[in-house]
């Protein structure tokens, strides 16, 4: 009952916050306790931190939320970071939209992609492996893999390298199981060590 009710509640914050609107002047202030990790401006120089300028902010929203319920189910619901858990549980819904409108806001910087990792990044990006039964990135992340915001796919271009590796790693053991009708830990389980480096690589660079 305990987790239908905090499943019930979350189910209504997110319909509320399909409504809202974030103050990206507010959410700069309230972002100040981010900048540790993230950057001032959400370019982290921090590589396992993922960098959060121009990122969709909806799905930086529903991070913070999933974050929260975490905190709140003790690890059970949402997804389980012992830092982002004790970082959310404080904020409002308000606060949320608010750090994620600023951050959207912020412009992210060019990462790079080492030259041996083009042809092989491009080709598993955009075309994915037939044989492997793996989906090309492209058809949800877009061919600058700038994502979807309104369809919850977030950007991934000039990510940081070691923080995709851990992400897809994730996804592939099942430690983060937030993606939406388990789309990513699909594709991630089919992924090789090798390709996970490649594609990381070659992201890095994608603007």
């Amino acid at each position: 009952m305990k987790k239908l009710s905090l499943l019930f509640c979350l189910t209504l914050s997110i319909s509320g916050f399909a409504m809202a609107q974030g103050d990206a002047e507010a959410g700069k202030t309230k972002s100040v306790t981010c900048a540790a990790c993230h950057g001032a401006d959400g370019n982290s120089a921090i590589p396992m931190n993922p960098k959060l300028a121009g990122q969709h902010s909806k799905y930086l929203v529903k991070q913070l939320q999933e974050f929260k319920a975490a905190a709140l189910s003790n690890g059970e619901e949402g997804r389980n970071n012992a830092v982002m858990n004790g970082m959310s549980v404080v904020l409002t819904e308000q606060d949320m939209l608010d750090i994620a409108a600023y951050f959207s806001s912020q412009d992210a910087k060019a990462g790079s992609t080492p030259e041996e990792f083009i042809a092989p990044g491009a080709a598993l990006y955009r075309g994915g492996d037939a044989e492997r039964k793996i989906t090309a990135c492209i058809a949800c992340h877009g061919p600058r893999g700038n994502g979807m915001g309104q369809a919850g796919f977030p950007d991934i271009s000039g990510q940081h390298v070691d923080y995709t590796v851990g992400q897809l790693k994730m996804f592939r053991s099942g430690d983060r199981h937030n993606d939406m009708n388990g789309m990513m830990r699909d594709i991630a389980t089919k992924l090789t060590d090798e390709d996970i480096t490649i594609l990381a690589n070659y992201l890095a660079g994608l603007h």
